[in-house]
Order: C-alpha cells, then sequence, then structure tokens
C-alpha cells in the first residue's frame, strides 16, 4: 500500500499557474505532455529570459525526495535531452514522455513513485526557472489523488469552541478517515466528497486519509487554539537573534524583533517541528520584542529552528549565522563543508536557523596584524566561484603563494553573506549575518583570514545592504504575497519599501530613514568585524540608500543629503568596533558628493575611500586608440582631495575585460596588431605601469595579472566563467604577473609612490604618456618618470627628466643612462614603456627571509601541472620516501610548464637548483 502525508504545503491537484501536465491526474505509465510559460511573472524566483531553448531537468521518487535517484538532464549542456519544443499557437514550450521509460524505470521502482519534481534552464544552464518561493516544481503521480478544498490554508487560527469547516474531493471513489491528534474522530464510504466540521477546543493536528482500492492518499493540517501571550521583559544584555549563555551551554535565549505581530512559537528539532505552547515566545511590548529562554540542550549538537508567527508563516531568524536551506544544501559537498547538518526535509519548509552551543570559540593566531596603509593598498576582487573549482576559503588559502608573490595585500571577496542559491555572484542577499555555506564553514572563513593576517594581507567583503531578495525574513513578514517571496513589501513594514526610492533597483528596497533598518545594519555590521576580523567593507550600489529619487536617473545620479547623512552614521558604527575599518562606497557619482565621505573624520585619520572606475579609458588606450583614453581623473588631486581616497580599478567584476576588447577591437597599423594575442598582453603590461605606479590604492579584477581574455557575459553577465589555471604556463601571460608584481613591490617599497607632487600628461591622441613623481625628503628614489608609448607605430617622446645625470631603468635590472639634455627624445615602439628613477630599485624576491618562500608553485594544490616563480637551472621531483620520481630537461625548464598528470594523488618535494647553485626544496600536492 502506497501512502502519501502532505504536511505543511497543500500538494494537491497537478498545475502550477506556468507549468501544467495534461492528463490530470496520470499514472506512471501513461503519456503525459509538460507545459510551461517560460514569460510567465507567476514566479519571481530566477527566471528564464526570452530563451532561444528550454530544458527540463527533473526526476521522478516519493514525498520524501520527489526527485529520488532517477534524474534526467545535464545541466549547462545542449544536448538534446530534455529540451522542449516551442508551440506557437500557444507560446508555451512543451515536452511530451512517458515517465516510466524517460526515467527508465523497473517495474518495482514505477511502483514506488509518487512526486515528480522538476526545474527549468536555459541551454547555458546559466538561468533557471523555479516556482514561487525558489522551490523546485513538484507533482503528484497517480491516478488517484486528493484534494483538500477547506481549510484553504496548513493552520487555521481559531478560538477555543470555535468550528473548523472541512471538505475534500477525491479523483476516485475512496473511504475517508479524519483523525485529530491521532484519534479517528469521523468517518466515510464510497464518496468522491467529504465534508466534516469539528468543534476545536485545543490544538489540534488533522489527518485525513482516502483509501481506494488499498492505496491511501492523506493530507494534514492543523488548528490552532489562539494562546496568551506573557508579557514580560528582555533580561538585560540580550541581542536580536541567537544570545549564548556564558555560563550555562544547555541554554540559549532568543530575541526576535516583530513589531504587530500577536503571537510567536518557536518550532524546531528540539519540539519536533510542531506548535507547542510550551514554546510560545514572551512579549516585551516596549521594545517590541518576542523572546524566550531554551532549555536542556545538548552542548555542541546541531538544532535547527524557525519562528512560527500566529501559527501561519515560518521564518528563520533573520539574525541567523548559518542558515540550512532545503533546495541548495545538497550541492554542497563535504570537501567544501564538512558535517554539513541535514535540512530537515518533510518536517518543515524554507530556510531554517542553525544552533549550537558549547563550542570552543576560535583561537586567533595572529593577533598583532597591521592594516596595510590606504595609499599602499593593491586590493585583489576575487568570486571564489570563478578563482578555483574547489569554491572555498580552503582553496583560496592554497593559493596565497601566488596572490602574496604578486604583491597585493588585500583581497575582497564578492558578497558571502548567504544569498539565494549556491551559484551566484552573491548581490542577492537573504540573511545578512549568515555566513553562505557554499564556500565553507565559519571555521574555514576564520581561519582563511587569520593565515591572510599572517602573511600581512587585509581581508575586506563586499556587503550588499542595499537590498535584500525575496528569502529575507523580515521581508515575507510584511509583503503582497502573503508571506512568500514575491509580490512587494507591504506599506506597514518596518524594513522595505514597497516601491524603491531611486532608480538602480535590485530585489527589495531598504528604508535607510527608518530606524529598524539602521539598527538592523548595525547589529549585522558590527558583527562580521568582531567575530571574523575582516578588515573593510566594500559597500555596493550606496546610490540606493536615497528615499528621495523613484524611478529617475537624474535625481539618483544627483547630490542626496539624506544617504550622505545615513552612509556617515554607517561609517561610524563600523569605527566604533574597529577604529581603523576599510570602508569603501561603491557610488560612482558626483565629486561632491564623494568628497563629503572623503572628508568625513579625516582629521582623525579616518575617512571613507571610494571606488575608481577608469575601465573604458585604460581599455581606449590599450586598443590604441589615443581618443578619449584620459585617465587621469585617477588622481586624487584631479577631484580636489587631499588624501588619495579612490580605490582606482581598469577592471572590476562589473566591467569588460581588458583582453577580450583587446583581442576583439584593438588597432593595428602594419605588422603591428593589437588582435595579435602575445601583442595584446604586451599592452597590458604598459597599462600597469601607468596604473601602479600613480599614488594611491589599487585594484586588480582576479586573473587580470594574466591577461584573462574570457568576455564578462559568456555564459550570462554573472554565469560561471572558465578557471583557466593553465595560464601560468604561457610565458607571455606571466610576464604581466612579473611585470605586475615588480610595479606593485615598487609601489609599496619606495615613499615616492606616495607623493602629493605628481603630475599625469596621459590621454594624448597620439597615445605618448608620461608621468612625472618627485620628493625631495624621500630617503631613497626620488624622481621618477614613466613614459608609454600606447600607440601603434614608433614614436619619439620627451620625458622631461627632473635632473641631468645617471637614471635608472627599475624594470631593467636598473640598466642606466646619462641623461645630460633632460628634453631628449627617446624612441619608443609601439606598446613600449620606460620606468626611469634618479636611484636604483630592490626588487628581488630573495629578500624574503623565510626560505621555503624563496620560490613559489603555482598553482599548489594541482592536479595536472605547474609553473614556478623563477627561472631555475635545475627540477626534480621526490616523493615522501626521497625517491626522485620526475627529472626535467633543460627544454621543460626553460618552458616553465611542468606536467605531473602522470603522478599519483599525495605529498611530493620539488627540488630546484637556482642561478646561484642553490639548492632549495618546496612541498607541492597533487590532487
Amino acid at each position: 500500500m502506497k501512502k502519501i502525508t502532505l504536511l505543511f504545503l497543500f500538494l494537491t491537484s497537478i498545475g502550477f499557474s506556468q507549468v501544467t501536465i495534461t492528463p490530470n491526474p496520470f499514472e506512471i505509465s501513461q503519456s503525459i505532455t509538460i507545459s510551461l510559460d517560460a514569460n510567465s511573472s507567476a514566479t519571481d524566483c530566477n527566471g528564464l529570459n526570452n530563451p532561444t531553448k528550454v530544458y527540463l531537468h527533473s526526476g521522478v521518487g516519493d514525498e520524501t525526495n520527489a526527485w529520488g535517484t532517477s534524474v534526467v538532464g545535464n545541466w549547462g549542456q545542449d544536448d538534446g535531452i530534455g529540451e522542449m519544443t516551442l508551440n506557437t499557437s500557444n507560446n508555451r514550450w512543451e515536452i511530451t514522455f512517458v515517465p516510466k521509460t524517460y526515467y527508465s524505470l523497473t517495474d518495482a521502482e514505477a511502483a514506488s513513485i509518487t512526486n515528480m519534481g522538476m526545474v527549468f534552464r536555459n541551454a547555458a544552464g546559466s538561468q533557471e526557472l523555479k516556482d514561487n518561493g525558489c522551490s523546485d516544481f513538484i507533482f503528484n503521480v497517480g491516478s488517484f489523488q486528493i484534494t483538500l478544498n477547506t481549510p484553504t490554508t496548513s493552520t487555521t487560527i481559531l478560538n477555543s469552541g470555535e468550528t473548523l469547516p472541512i471538505s475534500a474531493t477525491t479523483s476516485l471513489t475512496a473511504s475517508f478517515v479524519l483523525k485529530a491528534n491521532g484519534t479517528i474522530v469521523d468517518q466515510k464510504s464510497n464518496s468522491t466528497t467529504y465534508s466534516y466540521t469539528p468543534t476545536v477546543t485545543e490544538n489540534t493536528t488533522y489527518v485525513l486519509e482516502a483509501t481506494n482500492n488499498g492505496e491511501t492518499k492523506s493530507a494534514s493540517f492543523q488548528a490552532i487554539v489562539k494562546p496568551t501571550v506573557t508579557e514580560a521583559a528582555i533580561p538585560t544584555g540580550m541581542k536580536d537573534g541567537i544570545n549564548l549563555n556564558p555560563s550555562d551551554n544547555t541554554k540559549v535565549t532568543l530575541v526576535f524583533y516583530a513589531p504587530g505581530k500577536e503571537f510567536i512559537h518557536v518550532i524546531g528539532s528540539f519540539n519536533n517541528w510542531e506548535i507547542n505552547d510550551a514554546y510560545l515566545l514572551k512579549k516585551d511590548s516596549s521594545k517590541n520584542r518576542f523572546w524566550i529562554e531554551l532549555t536542556g540542550l545538548t552542548p555542541q549538537t546541531d538544532y535547527s529552528y524557525q519562528y512560527i508567527i500566529n501559527a501561519n508563516l515560518r521564518v528563520a531568524d533573520p539574525y541567523s549565522t548559518v542558515v540550512l536551506t532545503e533546495s541548495n544544501d545538497q550541492y554542497i559537498n563535504a570537501t567544501t563543508y564538512p558535517n554539513l547538518p541535514s535540512y530537515p526535509t518533510g518536517k518543515t519548509n524554507h530556510a531554517v536557523t542553525l544552533l549550537r552551543t558549547g563550542d570552543a570559540d576560535y583561537v586567533w593566531q595572529t593577533t598583532n596584524f597591521t592594516k596595510p596603509k590606504k595609499t599602499d593598498l593593491v586590493i585583489y576582487e576575487l568570486l571564489i566561484r570563478d578563482f578555483d573549482e574547489l569554491h572555498s576559503y580552503d582553496a583560496v588559502k592554497a593559493r596565497l603563494d601566488y596572490l602574496q608573490e604578486l604583491g597585493i595585500n588585500a583581497i575582497e571577496f564578492l558578497p558571502v553573506m548567504e544569498f539565494d542559491g549556491n551559484e551566484s555572484w552573491g548581490y542577492n542577499p537573504s540573511f545578512h549575518m549568515a555566513l553562505d555555506k557554499y564556500y565553507g564553514n565559519t571555521t574555514s572563513f576564520k581561519q582563511f583570514i587569520d593565515e591572510c593576517h599572517r602573511r600581512g594581507i587585509a581581508v575586506i567583503i563586499d556587503v550588499a545592504f542595499n537590498h535584500a531578495s525575496g528569502q529575507n525574513p523580515y521581508y515575507r513578514m510584511w509583503n503582497t504575497d502573503n508571506g512568500g517571496y514575491g509580490g512587494q513589501a507591504s506599506s506597514d513594514s518596518p524594513f522595505f519599501n514597497p516601491i524603491a526610492r531611486h532608480s538602480y533597483s535590485v530585489f527589495n528596497d531598504y528604508n535607510h530613514s527608518k530606524q529598524d533598518v539602521k539598527d538592523y545594519v548595525k547589529r549585522v555590521s558590527q558583527y562580521w568585524i568582531e567575530e571574523y576580523k575582516v578588515d573593510g567593507f566594500r559597500w555596493d550600489l550606496t546610490k540606493g540608500f536615497t528615499q528621495n529619487c523613484t524611478g529617475s536617473d537624474a535625481c539618483t545620479n544627483a547630490y542626496q543629503q539624506d544617504r550622505v547623512n545615513v552612509l556617515k552614521e554607517y561609517a561610524d558604527y563600523q569605527w566604533e568596533i574597529d577604529p581603523d575599518f576599510y570602508i569603501i562606497f561603491e557610488h560612482l557619482g558626483t565629486n561632491n558628493e564623494e568628497t563629503q565621505w572623503v572628508n568625513y573624520r579625516l582629521n582623525e585619520g579616518k575617512g571613507i575611500m571610494v571606488w575608481g572606475n577608469h575601465n573604458h579609458q585604460y581599455n581606449q588606450a590599450t586598443m590604441g586608440f589615443g581618443n578619449d583614453s584620459d585617465f587621469s581623473w585617477i588622481s586624487y588631486k584631479n577631484r580636489g582631495w587631499s588624501v588619495p581616497a579612490n580605490v582606482s580599478y581598469m577592471e572590476s567584476h562589473d566591467e569588460e575585460r581588458l583582453m577580450y576588447k583587446n583581442l576583439k577591437f584593438g588597432n593595428s597599423s602594419g605588422s603591428y596588431s593589437i588582435k595579435t594575442k602575445n601583442t595584446a598582453l604586451a599592452r597590458e603590461e604598459l597599462a600597469g605601469a601607468f596604473y601602479f605606479t600613480i599614488p594611491g590604492p589599487k585594484m586588480i579584477w582576479q586573473f587580470g595579472e594574466l591577461g584573462y581574455d574570457i568576455s564578462i557575459d559568456q555564459n550570462g553577465r554573472t554565469g560561471n566563467k572558465p578557471i583557466l589555471w593553465s595560464y601560468l604556463a604561457d610565458n607571455n601571460r606571466k610576464k604581466i604577473y612579473d611585470t605586475w608584481s615588480k610595479l606593485i613591490k615598487l609601489k609599496q617599497r619606495y615613499e615616492i609612490f606616495e607623493t602629493s607632487d605628481f603630475t599625469l600628461d596621459v590621454g594624448n591622441s597620439n597615445g605618448l604618456n608620461k608621468i612625472h613623481l618627485t620628493d625631495p625628503s624621500a630617503s631613497e628614489i626620488k624622481n621618477v618618470v614613466i613614459i608609454g608609448n600606447f600607440g601603434v607605430t614608433t614614436q619619439s617622446i620627451s620625458p622631461f627628466f627632473q635632473q641631468t645625470g645617471t637614471w635608472y631603468n627599475l624594470l631593467e635590472d636598473n640598466s642606466t643612462i646619462n641623461v645630460t639634455n633632460t628634453t631628449a627624445n627617446i624612441s619608443l615602439a609601439p606598446g613600449e614603456f620606460r620606468v626611469y628613477a634618479s636611484s636604483p630599485a630592490t626588487l628581488s624576491t630573495d629578500e624574503i627571509i623565510a626560505n621555503d618562500n624563496l620560490f613559489k608553485i603555482y598553482p599548489n594544490p594541482t592536479k595536472s601541472h605547474f609553473a614556478l616563480s623563477k627561472e631555475v637551472l635545475e627540477t626534480n621531483i621526490y616523493d615522501v620516501t626521497g625517491k626522485r620520481v620526475k627529472q626535467y630537461s633543460k627544454e621543460i625548464i626553460k618552458s616553465n610548464f611542468y606536467e605531473v598528470s602522470d603522478l599519483k594523488r599525495g605529498i611530493y618535494f620539488i627540488q630546484i637548483k637556482n642561478k646561484n647553485n642553490q639548492t632549495q626544496t618546496k612541498k607541492l600536492i597533487i590532487n
């Protein structure tokens, strides 16, 4: 006998507004047609954007797992498996098949199938359509089905003594049994309709069972008697969210801000996810908060919980630090997140909060970290998903040798706060205080930051406090979608605007003029600083923090005093915890407004930094077009500032890659063509010379140092991009890395690159550019001249040296020229540049004290190959027993591409002999 119990959700008859199955109902061996309206507005979760192809990704199973193990569809592959056909007569995408055949089921397997799960995707797999609420579409299988008509919700709230009308229909004649809290209270035979009206005097779980020919289907629903809420003051010192008891790890106090709500229960793994008045929260009306102390918990045990509001709406704690989700967690592997707690499938739905007590505090190993000076900052912006195929903090930590040798002193992650789904840039946050699990657990994040600090590298995270996705509990509690993920915020929302008050809206717009929002931002932002010791925030889309500009670009882009005020207030929240915290705004607005932030509390050594986008101008220059290539706005002096507060960049996650446009649109003259790969790569070295040497903080987008040439729009703007560590084997790409590394080290080691006495002669139509830096008080280098030819023909440039005498070409081992005429022309081939200084510079990495850092291996760990950071004379590999397993020829050593795919997984040791005939050894991990 097959038995299905429908908990919480009413999975009754087949059909959603955007997806239908005919016939309805159907058997597993019957031909069915699945029909999709890809342009339906019935769901705002993900979606397909005018697809040219639509693929069905589906499976069959039972009520505990609708997908089972019989899944059909290859995600992201345009292979025809699951491909649907557009029916032009109704503009719906359709596919017809017999489920038993389509899913290759045996008779025994087919007999156990009760549910079918599905989602829809475009050919590339970069777009996905799910049900409203970001859940998979789930359909019942079988010609015998029950439909519960009343009550229409899973929970009904009544006063004691009121009645609950119950009615249902079945697709075939059935016998009905109604149970209340497990006891039979009514029966009816041989009918397709059922009705009954019990009187309710206590909390009751009803189960209505319908049986036909030995097959039983059932629906479960609850009647809740409205409880009496106890009024009591919140204990002193409690914060919103989870409050661990420092003296008793069997207790925890939960505090929930929920103005206007009548009563709230906590449900979870500690009470079988059932409403029980023993878990009714007390209310502190003076603070609009509900609270409860949980007792009897077992330390170091995984618990999960939700709040259920008015016995109806289930939400996770808005201040969750880790959440579990029903449709994403199964795709997170154990390597990324060991011992990931399981979602309570079949017990509840929507996100749940993870709760643990009794865990030891993380012991920080680096306690004396000093942040790099702002003007010295070279930030490496990084999307973990597209940086390493293991997509984890541990994987990035294993690449720190590579980044440290490059010279960067800060890493900026795209948002790591809990976001919808797994594959994302992260700008769709749902729980701002929770760490997204797709990149690892909280310990691995702390270990990563700890290791960065040990190496002198700051960690900055991108934060999106402008908005939240539909999964956010505070959005769901006040919206027009009855607590769903769609609709819009209702007018009584203490947090969100029904309609965005700026013109760059995405998701749901916070109203930052409300004290509730300010309190939320303060609590969350300070938590990340205190808990994880992050060194800075890059604030996304700060233009959206105004309340003045609904639908108007001109207004949104203009100076707005209200957002100046609120963002200064938010800066104070961060500096309250860490006085040296980096605060960076992605504003890209008026100079007047950004100046307000740059100068804020500057006399105290603070001040806010802002993003400076110079992608277009630098790309015009690298492509060989002098027109519109004036990047002089990169100079903070041109903006009227007294400090270099602009975090400038040639590339960011939001901008097209320089190399992609070099290759596609580059200029040419005769045999010199920027569309040729090696020529285009050399132009990146040239750009670096006119970028890192300009005083002020700088930012690199990941793999820009290797000339990444994949378009930002490949697989869609936010879609996955190829991870190309193989670039390291290309000497011309590695030359960019090496040149930029030298330039970064110059910037950070020599005070001349912090001087305020500098001039930029750039953006000239002929492509001849130069930079002068002067600092008579500098202890070493006092004058620098950079000259470069961004044109496509050989040209001569007058350098205007500050003095006669000996000058040193810093990037050519301090080779010298004797200057007798400061304006005498120097001939430069197209793409050629020189960095001259009045004194020599030391750039040798041999200055590094730690002996095991004298040479670097990239990548490490590796699967198939590696490269070395230095030219060597000999290279050998030994296994852990000391046996030599690889010896490389001079030709391979010269190519700097070392193949190891023939070696088994494990730990090895690379031994090299350098140019000084010194032998050095370093560990290599092959996975």
